[in-house]
């Protein structure tokens, strides 16, 4: 399986998407295929052997629309791409407004049938009206008929359709009526709805270009520029010739190009448009880095590991371009209502024109201009908006703030999780041991039993072994030399320095080395908060006991706390011993503990949860990722492995815990703006058709004019773009 992004050209509404995305998914070897109004983007997961991308692209431009391969476009391309429409929409608007303009001021004010005449009818006005709304109809509208009849080339029906039925019939009235000398003639409408059609899809395309800020800044954060070191020579290229394991040097200022590991010098690099962590990151040697980020103060030396799309900055590009694209199951709902609306409502414009005409026996022209109103206060463009544009910009936000979703299914899923399950072991925890304490059971002091433990460890390859020489390292202890190391599996290790013999391990080793121990109570004590206790000794005397333990996550206790207020239940899953494990849950907060799990068993214990409603899985190891994948909704830690991350369906950049209660919250308020965009897109047609078909008429005498349904539809769409946008402001 392949999958691939398509850029779609010629959309004009959310039924242009769905023509789209039925005809590639009618294609052969096609599995998904979603195309994105909003984003003018489609995804699309395919079998290589069955198809390709230009055969895909062939079917998107058979249903009358462009398309082309969107990999290969680079930030700027995309930024060009979406100016030049927005200036093709302006240019368009502007000629629409010359032209409508005076037509409208012609039509209203100096012709007879006008809503205000002055008394002055202007000589040859009819033939004015004709000459100004020709160009708008037909140069201006041009694209409303390519739609129309691409919708009709595919037995459809979508918004251009009824732009382009409205307008014609009030056009070819007018046109009729000078023929023919009626009084009535329309002109003027035809020219201004187009005109407000345009101005609405302008301010539709302004504001679509915001939802996507996002992307745009993470990729306008690709420096161009690398200073590499090559045969002891400074040498400036573009990020594009760096090659993996290229020497690079980074000065003050500067944004560092690509990923890699420091090899010398040290700094602070500013992290905050990839995590959302505004405090600098102190970086020394053996520190990753992530390109794109600004290097601070000082200078340092990095060796590539990944460059071009395999970057940290590239793949969270793609995660959010994919995340934009991929549909939530409540669009779906909008997509079945779009599909089966035009066509209704074209069936409700005759119906309303057929009554009037011929029950209610009013004129010609009465009727035409109440089915007319029906056919463009109806366009369900705001409809196919509502969805797309709210998980836009969530998904925008989490990115922002160092939360990546992996697609609007992921993100309306979230706010419906009752469960958590937390690994242990680097999520909960720091996943690296740390000495958390040192007992003096003799005269030495607390430097001297840690300088003899860290120098007798030094020879080992144990965890716990490295854990007390680092604690001494960050001390500054100077290590003795040792003699006669001897490691006793299952019990500790035993060594000389000078000629003094030293033991450390556990109680089965002091014991058969028929010590005297009398803090059996201490040592408990300490076991019973999970940590892992060795006892230092002579040959003749114990000396003290040193206690390990991979300690608690500063956010973790916080993090816990947050979940449990929102009404959720909280997990532990851990392959320790059950009396550690229930130390550490106790510690946080936990009351509901998996322990001794092996690692192939964590997904089960994920399926037996989720027969009691929806759950989430965090995890950062490549033995949770069948979990992850088990999981409603997977949550991969950044720092995690490169599995975890691709199968988690949130990332949590920053590595924060507190991020999940984020993730929950930012679900459920762009769930909230969905909701609210259907419900004004849904109230909006329900009450806005009846009135324009002159329900209101024989009780009020008051008829909706086709100008105004016009202005009415277009603000609708813009309205729900901007309550999108609201979420923006939002604090998580």
């Amino acid at each position: 399986m392949k999958k691939t992004t398509l850029n779609i050209t010629g959309m004009h509404c959310a039924s242009c998407a769905t023509i789209i995305s039925k005809g590639l998914l009618k294609s052969e070897g096609v599995k998904e295929a979603s195309v994105n109004f909003s984003t003018t983007k489609a995804t699309i997961e395919f079998e290589e052997n069955l198809t390709n991308e230009n055969k895909l692209i062939e079917i998107v431009k058979s249903k009358g629309y462009g398309a082309y391969l969107s990999e290969g476009l680079n930030p700027e391309e995309e930024t060009k791409k979406r100016n030049l429409e927005i200036k093709k929409l302006k240019d368009l608007f502007f000629l629409s407004v010359c032209l409508s303009l005076p037509a409208l001021i012609i039509g209203m004010l100096f012709m007879k049938d006008g809503l205000v005449y002055t008394g002055y009818e202007l000589e040859f006005g009819k033939y004015f009206l004709w000459i100004l709304s020709t160009p708008v109809q037909f140069y201006v509208g041009s694209g409303f008929y390519k739609g129309a009849w691409s919708a009709l080339k595919n037995k459809s029906a979508n918004m251009d359709s009824l732009i382009a039925l409205g307008t014609s019939a009030a056009y070819f009235y007018s046109v009729y009526a000078i023929l023919f000398n009626l009084e009535a003639q329309y002109f003027e409408i035809s020219a201004v709805l187009i005109t407000l059609v345009i101005m609405g899809k302008l301010l539709e395309a302004i504001a679509k270009g915001k939802t996507s800020e996002a992307i745009q800044k993470l990729m306008g954060l690709s420096p161009k520029i690398a200073i590499v070191i090559r045969d002891n020579q400074e040498i400036k290229i573009s990020v594009e010739e760096v090659k993996v394991g290229d020497i690079i040097l980074v000065k003050p200022g500067e944004k560092i190009p690509v990923d890699g590991v420091v090899i010398s010098g040290n700094s602070s690099v500013d992290e905050s448009m990839i995590t959302g962590e505004s405090i600098p990151v102190e970086k020394m040697k053996d520190s990753l880095v992530t390109g794109g980020t600004i290097n601070k103060h000082g200078s340092f030396k990095f060796k590539t590991t990944k460059i071009g799309k395999d970057t940290m900055l590239s793949n969270i590009i793609k995660l959010i371009e994919e995340a934009q694209g991929r549909k939530a199951p409540i669009q779906r709902f909008a997509d079945i209502i779009s599909s089966y609306f035009v066509p209704v409502v074209i069936l409700i414009s005759v119906i309303t024109f057929i009554i009037w005409y011929f029950f209610a026996s009013q004129i010609l022209s009465f009727a035409l201009l109440t089915a007319v109103a029906v056919l463009v206060i109806a366009c369900p463009c705001a409809l196919g908006l509502a969805t797309p544009t709210a998980i836009m910009v969530g998904t925008g936000k989490g990115a922002k703030n160092g939360i990546l979703i992996k697609g609007g299914d992921i993100l309306e899923k979230t706010h419906k999780i009752k469960q958590v399950i937390f690994d242990k072991t680097g999520t909960l925890t720091k996943g690296k041991p740390e000495v958390t304490d040192i007992i003096l059971l003799n005269k030495l002091s607390e430097k001297e039993i840690l300088t003899i433990a860290a120098s007798i460890e030094r020879e080992s390859e144990h965890p716990l072994a490295e854990a007390i020489v680092k604690h001494a390292e960050n001390q500054n202890l100077k290590l003795n030399n040792i003699s006669k190391f001897k490691a006793i599996p299952g019990h500790g290790i035993t060594a000389k320095i000078g000629t003094k013999q030293y033991l450390l391990g556990n109680e089965k080793l002091i014991r058969d080395n028929k010590l005297k121990f009398n803090s059996l109570e201490k040592l408990h004590e300490l076991e019973e908060q999970g940590k892992t206790v060795m006892i230092l000794a002579s040959d003749k005397q114990v000396l003290g006991l040193i206690a390990v333990a991979d300690t608690i996550k500063e956010t973790s206790i916080e993090a816990v706390k947050r979940l449990h207020n929102i009404g959720l239940e909280v997990y532990m899953i851990t392959g320790d011993n059950q009396r550690t494990a229930n130390a550490i849950a106790k510690q946080l907060g936990i009351k509901n503990v998996f322990a001794e799990v092996l690692p192939e068993d964590k997904a089960n214990y994920v399926k037996k949860l989720q027969e009691k409603g929806v759950v989430a899985m965090i995890g950062d190891g490549v033995n949770d990722a069948p979990a992850l994948a088990q999981a409603d909704v997977g949550i991969a830690m950044g720092s995690g492995t490169d599995v975890a991350m691709e199968t988690g369906d949130i990332v949590l950049v920053k590595n924060d815990l507190l991020d999940i209660s984020k993730s929950i919250k930012l679900s459920k308020m762009t769930i909230s703006k969905i909701k609210q965009n259907m419900f004004w897109a849904l109230i909006y047609n329900v009450l806005g058709i009846p009135i324009a078909a002159g329900i209101l008429y024989p009780f009020t005498g008051w008829l909706l004019s086709p100008i105004i349904a016009g202005g009415a539809m277009a603000l609708s769409s813009v309205s729900v773009v901007t309550n999108s946008l609201l979420l923006k402001m939002k604090r998580l």
